[in-house]
């Protein structure tokens, strides 16, 4: 269907890819110009002149954002085509040479307002009071110019590299499986959709498949996830950083105490996750769930299947019943074609929302298979854009840098918008099982999964840090170990899921190490705002637009001390466990 595949062509004058290739030549030179005018300059503005300087960088990227979106995004969405290959890659020539002119920015300017603090504080530049709080955060961590440009010269073959091969794997694989008697050949996005099968052998099949054929493969997934971490760990010492986790923390914009509350908030709640996955076994009918159990659907219920229309509809009530504006924008992502939904060889595994901050709107890519889960993860991906449409109308594109942490507040909201709206309609129990079940499987994985994740993640660190060489059996021993951290002995797990690290893009992300606690956060903050929500109505409407209106021009502690919360006190996220205990609750009283 057409209305399922998004139009790049939006995002630029002229889609003819020499006309493309020449403006992305264009946006090198305007870059290298804006170089040539503040070179070495910018340790002496003053406020005024700052202003102009910060202003004309926003202005720059905003102007040729189009055209580097558009060569991205036509490359995720099929990236067998070979016009979207030879894109991608002058996009990506064209911005590590972007990179290496601008390298300059946060050195100069981080310098500037440590030796300068008073320039923070300066009422014209009130605007980018947190932006630059953040830049003299950065400052200690800052190399120079040539060490930063010299970093992004190897980045583009190294870890960046490494990125793109695990990304280009999964979305280009196809894997053999024997659905109702005859063999189909599925590729990763297809594959991915039967783990929600009502079938549980066919359920229990996709998931041995493709993990033991991510298995085969475990040298170079080894391979690539050690020279990952050994890249971060060379760079950390480079900078100056404390620990493996301190740039994350940076970027970020949240402190350590915070998120060590936060892990021990989980660490002492596995017992109220136990609880749901003994209750999910008891209502389908278990002794114990198994690993290919804990994100299917209840036996004996019909198959709740969504249209695209369907979904449409039903995201859009939720969000508009929340607050009209918001429902009208998320029809318009609709209505402009902004959502890939279509199911392909060769698109990027997964789902995600890229903002279009000059558009003031967003773009969505996702494989539909007409799933609940897959309208959960279409109303996920809108609260993003949700997101982007209340802060590029708020702010400025510097106060537009919203650390993983906030960044999923909006998805996660909507998600449980539509658990309101989809329980509230609801007409039997096994409905409301249905749709509870379906909120607690993903609140379980982004929460506890994840945080699993977080402990091997620190335990890679740790290991390497040692001078320990880890092989592909040394990781999927170290990731099996840090699951039971969190499982126990609660879940039957099949062998070849020692291999499930394999699969998970956020080890692989060049540059973007320890990006799995910010789920955690998230999830967490928001059943606590969510629990707010119910408690306040209509008043709470508004705080949360404004929050999301915020962008990046607060740190998260401003955020959440403005709605009268503390992050950094276990007390604080021990109200996101009781916003999901009583989900669990209201499970319970459907038996």
């Amino acid at each position: 269907m057409k209305e399922m595949l998004w139009d790049l062509s939006q995002l630029v004058e002229n889609t003819d890819s020499a006309w493309v290739q020449e403006k992305l030549k264009s946006m090198v030179a305007e870059f290298e110009k804006f170089r040539e005018q503040y070179h070495g300059k910018v340790g002496s503005l003053g406020a005024k002149s700052l202003l102009e300087f910060l202003e004309m960088k926003d202005e720059l990227y905003l102007r040729f954002e189009g055209v580097e979106k558009y060569c991205r995004l036509m490359y995720a969405a099929n990236s067998l085509d070979s016009i979207a290959k030879q894109l991608n890659d002058a996009a990506e020539n064209a911005f590590m040479k972007v990179g290496q002119a601008i390298a300059f920015v946060d050195i100069e300017l981080s310098k500037l307002v440590s030796e300068t603090p008073s320039l923070i504080a300066d009422p014209v530049l009130a605007e980018y009071k947190h932006y630059l709080e953040r830049m003299a955060r950065k400052a200690p961590h800052v190399l120079s110019e040539i060490e930063e440009r010299l970093i992004l010269m190897k980045d583009k073959n190294g870890v960046n590299a490494w990125e793109k091969l695990q990304s280009d794997w999964l979305s280009t694989r196809t894997f053999d499986i024997e659905i109702d008697g005859e063999m189909k050949t599925l590729p990763y996005g297809k594959m991915r959709g039967l783990y929600q099968s009502p079938d549980r052998d066919l359920r229990k099949r996709a998931y041995q498949t493709v993990h033991e054929g991510l298995g085969d493969f475990e040298i170079i997934w080894a391979g690539a996830l050690r020279a990952v971490c050994d890249d971060h760990l060379q760079v950390s010492k480079l900078r100056k950083y404390e620990d493996s986790m301190t740039q994350s923390l940076v970027d970020n914009d949240v402190d350590k105490q915070t998120i060590v509350s936060l892990m021990k908030t989980i660490e002492n709640n596995v017992n109220l996750y136990q609880r749901y996955l003994r209750l999910k076994a008891k209502l389908m009918g278990l002794n114990k769930l198994a690993d290919f159990d804990l994100f299917a659907p209840l036996p004996r219920i019909a198959d709740m299947k969504y249209s695209w229309q369907k979904s449409r509809e039903e995201i859009r009530a939720a969000y508009s019943d929340f607050d009209r504006e918001i429902g009208g924008w998320v029809d318009e992502m609709f209505a402009k074609r902004h959502i890939d939904g279509e199911i392909r060889k060769g698109k990027s595994s997964g789902a995600f929302c890229s903002p279009w901050f000059a558009g003031k709107t967003a773009f969505i890519l996702q494989s539909f298979n007409e799933k609940i889960r897959d309208m959960y993860t279409q109303a996920h991906e809108l609260g993003h854009a949700i997101h982007t449409y209340l802060g590029s109308r708020a702010q400025k594109l510097s106060n537009l840098q919203i650390g993983s942490c906030i960044a999923e507040t909006g998805s996660i909201f909507g998600e449980l918008l539509l658990t309101e709206r989809l329980l509230a309609k609801a007409e039997t129990k096994e409905q409301k099982q249905a749709i509870l079940t379906n909120i607690l499987d993903v609140f379980g994985i982004a929460v506890f999964r994840v945080s699993a994740r977080v402990f091997f993640e620190q335990d890679l660190y740790n290991a390497m840090t040692q001078g320990k060489f880890l092989d592909g059996k040394t990781m999927a021993k170290m990731w099996v170990a840090a699951r039971e951290r969190i499982y126990s002995d609660s879940v039957d797990w099949l062998d070849a899921m020692q291999w499930e690290w394999t699969r998970t893009p956020h080890y692989f992300f060049a540059n973007y190490r320890f990006y799995n606690y910010p789920y955690v956060y998230a999830k967490l903050f928001v059943f606590a705002l969510y629990k707010l929500y119910k408690e306040q109505g209509a008043e709470f409407v508004p705080k949360l637009k404004k929050l999301l209106a915020a962008g990046s021009s607060k740190s998260p502690r401003d955020l959440a001390e403005e709605l009268g919360l503390d992050i950094t006190d276990e007390a604080f996220w021990e109200k996101g466990m009781k916003q999901a205990e009583g989900f669990i609750d209201m499970l319970e009283a459907t038996l």
